[in-house]
C-alpha cells in the first residue's frame, strides 16, 4: 500500500533531526558544515518555504472571494463573522487563563540562576487605532504584494459582495474564480507532495543549531509552557469541538496531523494556511463558504499559542524578579493578551510585541524578555501547531453551526489524504 503524507512527513522530521544532532555533537569539517548544512539543508528549507508562501496570497484572494460571494447570497457573512470571530477569542481567553492557572501551580520562576546572554531591546507597540485603521487597504495590490493578510481578507470579502451584487456580469467573472480556485487546490497538492523533503531540511537546520544548554537552565519554563499547549491541544479544542457540535474529537485530530506537522516544522501559521485550508476542506469536510473565511482569519489573529506563552512568561519573569501579581493584574493580562491578538495581528514579531504590551500593563520590566529568548525557537514550533488546530477547530464548530459540513467527508478516514505515487 502507498505511504501516506503523514507519515512521510514523520519520517522527513525524524531523520533530519537525527541528522542536525548528529552534526552538533561531531563536529565536522568547515566544508562540509558549510555545504551540507547551510548550503543544501537552509536552501532546501528556504525553498519550501517559498513554495508555501508563494500560495498564501492567491489562495486567499481567490478562495475568500468565492466564499463571500457565495455566503452573500444567502446573508450569512455578518452571522458568520461574528461566529468566526467570537470563537476564536474565546480560545485565546481559555488558552491564557489556562496558561497563567499551570504557571501559578508550577512556578517556573522560582530558584532560577542568571541566564547568560539574557537580552532583549524592546520595540514600541503598534496604536491599537491605527493598527485597526490599517486592517482596511488603501492599495489592494500593494497590499498583496507586501502580504497584509488582514487587507488581502477585507478585499477579498468585498469583492466577493459585489460579484454576488453585480448580476450576470459578476456571475461571469464568479465563475472564473471558481475555476481558477480548484487550479490552486491542485497547485498545493503539487506543493504538498515535497513537504516530507522540506521538512527534512529543516529539522536537519533546527538540530544543528538547538541550544541545549539553553533548554536546562529554562527546563521548568520550557516544560510548563509545552505541558499546557499540549493540554490546550488535547483537551481544550476536543471539548469545544464536542460540545458544540457533537463530532468525534479524535478524528478531527487525526484528520490535522498534516497541517499539525507542517506548522511545527515551519513555525508559521501563514506559510502553513494552503496545507491547513486543503484539510478543512478536502479532509475535514468544511465547505469553501466558510473555509475560505474562517481558516485564513485565522492564521492572522489567532493567538491561542501565544497567549499561553504570554500568560507562562508573564508569571515566570515576575517571579525572576520577585515581582508579586494579584488578581487584578491576573485578569487585565487575559483582557490584554486577548484583545492583543486582533490588534496586532498585522505586525511582524507579533510574538513578542504581545508580551511587550502584556508585561507593561502590569508593570514587569520589558527586559525580562530576554530571559525567555533562547528557548523561544522550539516553543514557538509547539504554538504554531496549537493554532492551526484552532484553526480548523472553529472553522469545522462554524460550519457544523451553518449546515457546512459534509459529515460523510468528516468520518471518511480516507477523504482527501494523499499518497506517494
Amino acid at each position: 500500500m502507498p505511504m501516506n503524507l503523514t507519515n512521510r512527513i514523520l519520517i522527513g522530521m525524524a531523520l533530519g533531526l537525527v541528522v542536525g544532532f548528529a552534526i552538533q555533537g561531531f563536529p565536522l569539517p568547515d566544508f562540509f558544515q558549510t555545504f551540507f548544512v547551510e548550503t543544501v539543508a537552509r536552501g532546501g528549507g528556504d525553498i519550501f518555504l517559498r513554495l508555501l508562501r508563494m500560495m498564501v496570497v492567491p489562495l486567499v484572494l481567490v478562495s475568500l472571494t468565492c466564499g463571500a460571494a457565495s455566503l452573500g447570497a444567502t446573508g450569512k457573512v455578518g452571522r458568520l463573522g461574528g461566529k468566526t470571530i467570537g470563537l476564536y477569542l474565546m480560545t485565546t481567553a481559555i488558552a491564557v487563563s489556562l496558561a497563567l492557572g499551570m504557571a501559578l501551580i508550577i512556578d517556573p520562576g522560582l530558584g532560577v540562576g542568571e541566564v547568560a546572554g539574557a537580552t532583549y531591546e524592546a520595540r514600541e507597540a503598534p496604536d491599537i487605532v491605527e493598527t485597526i485603521v490599517k486592517i482596511f487597504p488603501a492599495n489592494p495590490v500593494q497590499a498583496m504584494a507586501d502580504g497584509q493578510m488582514l487587507q488581502v481578507i477585507v478585499f477579498a470579502v468585498l469583492l466577493g459582495l459585489a460579484l454576488n451584487a453585480a448580476g450576470e456580469a459578476g456571475g461571469r467573472v464568479r465563475s472564473f474564480f471558481d475555476d481558477l480556485n480548484e487550479i490552486f487546490m491542485k497547485l498545493i497538492t503539487m506543493v504538498i507532495h515535497v513537504t516530507p523533503y522540506g521538512v527534512f531540511c529543516l529539522m536537519v537546520t533546527l538540530g544543528s543549531r538547538v541550544g541545549f544548554a539553553e533548554i536546562a537552565k529554562l527546563g521548568v519554563y520550557f516544560f510548563t509552557v509545552a505541558f499546557t499547549l499540549v493540554m490546550h491541544l488535547t483537551l481544550v479544542y476536543p471539548t469545544l469541538l464536542k460540545v458544540f457540535t457533537g463530532l468525534n474529537p479524535l478524528t478531527y485530530l487525526r484528520k490535522m496531523r498534516e497541517p499539525m506537522l507542517v506548522a511545527f516544522s515551519t513555525s508559521s501559521s501563514g506559510a502553513t494556511l494552503p496545507v491547513t485550508l486543503r484539510t478543512v476542506e478536502k479532509r475535514v469536510g468544511v465547505s469553501n463558504n466558510v473555509a475560505s473565511f474562517a481558516v485564513p482569519l485565522g492564521a492572522t489573529i489567532n493567538m491561542d499559542g501565544t497567549a499561553i506563552m504570554q500568560g507562562v512568561a508573564t508569571v515566570f519573569i515576575a517571579q525572576f524578579y520577585g515581582i508579586a501579581l494579584g488578581v487584578d493584574d491576573f485578569l487585565l493580562v487575559i483582557l490584554t493578551a486577548t484583545m492583543a491578538s486582533i490588534g496586532t495581528a498585522a505586525v511582524p514579531g507579533v510574538g513578542l510585541i504581545m508580551l511587550t504590551m502584556v508585561l507593561d500593563q502590569v508593570g514587569l520590566p520589558i527586559e525580562g524578555i530576554g530571559l525567555i529568548i533562547g528557548v523561544d525557537r522550539l516553543l514557538d514550533m509547539m504554538r504554531t501547531a496549537v493554532n492551526v488546530t484552532g484553526d480548523g477547530m472553529v472553522a469545522t464548530t462554524v460550519a457544523a453551526s451553518e449546515n457546512e459540513l459534509d459529515k460523510s467527508v468528516f468520518e471518511d478516514p480516507e477523504a482527501g489524504r494523499v499518497y506517494e505515487n
